[in-house]
């Protein structure tokens, strides 16, 4: 186990402090200027949107009748204790991983301050095809699913050198 936060997974923190602050800048700004629903346009398959999730991932549990505020609150907390247990017993060198907690830790905190403060989380990037929109998301979301897809890519890859998998794919 590292002996100190400059030797641990704990030296990267930064990036979630980081992913943080812009989620929640983002939010404030859009809380400012939009009100619910008002929609820009900035390219043929993207707005910026202001809605409200009450629920989790694509709005899940979002009719839930409230409960789902705290269950998702104790299950961020939860999972931002873990991962910061974690990158504390793990070396600063391993990139991807630190990466990846750091990423969903942030995430899940911004999210998490959206739902004690105001009871839903801001969402606004909106993404769509002729009338088809992708459930809207923000920053925090998009750190959680960045974070999500590295830690299962050092899943299948742990074990393996990079020399490994470069063989691997020769054969």
């Amino acid at each position: 186990m590292p002996l100190t936060w400059k030797d641990s997974g704990l030296r990267w923190y930064w990036v979630a402090v980081l992913v943080f602050f812009a989620d929640q800048l983002s939010k404030q700004w859009v809380l400012a200027n939009f009100d619910l629903h008002e929609s820009l346009n900035l390219l043929p398959f993207f707005n910026f949107t202001y809605v409200r999730n009450y629920g989790a991932a694509f709005s899940f549990l979002s009719d839930a009748g409230g409960w789902q505020r705290w269950l998702f609150t104790i299950v961020a907390v939860g999972f931002s204790t873990l991962l910061t247990v974690w990158l504390r017993k793990q070396s600063a060198s391993l990139l991807k991983l630190n990466l990846a907690y750091t990423l969903v830790i942030g995430g899940a905190l911004g999210n998490l301050v959206d739902r004690l403060m105001h009871g839903f989380v801001v969402d606004f990037i909106d993404f769509f095809w002729a009338k088809s929109h992708y459930p809207a998301f923000n920053i925090a979301d998009s750190a959680i699913c960045i974070g999500a897809v590295l830690i299962i890519w050092d899943a299948f890859l742990s074990g393996k050198s990079e020399t490994d998998c470069a063989e691997g794919v020769k054969k």
